[in-house]
């Protein structure tokens, strides 16, 4: 009488085989093995006879472990890029939240009309910004940041304080608002000296920066403009 045949082996093979495509073609495996020395690739010819005498299962169910193997090995590295990138992002973030905070401040100081139109596109740019940073930020893995420096906030307390005791000044709203556009260019600035940002998360950097150091210009000359 025939014995049934238990699929559970193949099964499991081809389920490690499938982890391991998938992991040579989407990865960074491909790319590891692509800059293996020659002299290792000639070591390995010398063990595919050996490795041809395997049975089907056994070839799939090796191969796939090495595969998986190879994957373990990078994956860390990768994590470790990933941890980068948020911590650039995070630290970034907060700056881009006092940014918003200082416009926010800004739109309800201000008794001129204009200036309170300007610094209200002012703070849905930083919000714009914020939201493009945490989009990159949570596919990293991260928390959405809502926070803000201390030094940021700080320095509002201290603007508080002046206020109270010389008003409402536009030329100082201005001073302030030019303080803080350099401290946002300062943050920019290190963020991208970091080589974790790279690529399309990167582009958006560096466009927030242009924009932002368009900003201090324009506000250094409406300082200036005033008397």
């Amino acid at each position: 009488m025939a014995q049934p045949i238990n699929s559970a082996p193949a099964d499991q093979a081809k389920n490690l085989l499938d982890q391991a495509q998938h992991a040579l073609t989407d990865g960074p495996v491909a790319d590891l093995l692509d800059k293996v020395p020659a002299s290792l690739k000639e070591a390995s010819d010398k063990t595919i006879s050996g490795f041809n005498s395997l049975s089907t299962t056994q070839k799939i169910v090796g191969g796939a472990l090495v595969a998986l193997g190879l994957t373990y090995l990078v994956v860390p590295k990768e994590k470790g890029k990933a941890k980068r990138k948020a911590a650039a992002l995070d630290e970034l973030l907060l700056f881009v939240n006092d940014r918003i905070e200082g416009y926010k401040r800004a739109v309800a100081e201000t008794k001129d009309g204009d200036l309170r139109s300007y610094y209200e596109l002012l703070v849905a740019q930083s919000q714009q910004f914020a939201s493009t940073l945490n989009s990159y930020l949570t596919k990293l893995g991260g928390e959405r940041e809502t926070g803000t420096t201390l030094k940021g906030k700080l320095y509002r307390k201290l603007m508080d304080a002046q206020a109270a005791v010389t008003g409402h000044d536009e030329k100082a709203i201005l001073a302030a608002n030019v303080f803080g556009e350099r401290w946002a260019i300062r943050a920019y600035k290190k963020a991208l000296r970091r080589k974790a940002l790279k690529g399309e998360m990167r582009d958006a950097v560096k466009k927030q920066f242009g924009q932002s150091k368009k900003t201090y210009k324009h506000l250094k000359q409406l300082t200036a403009q005033q008397r």
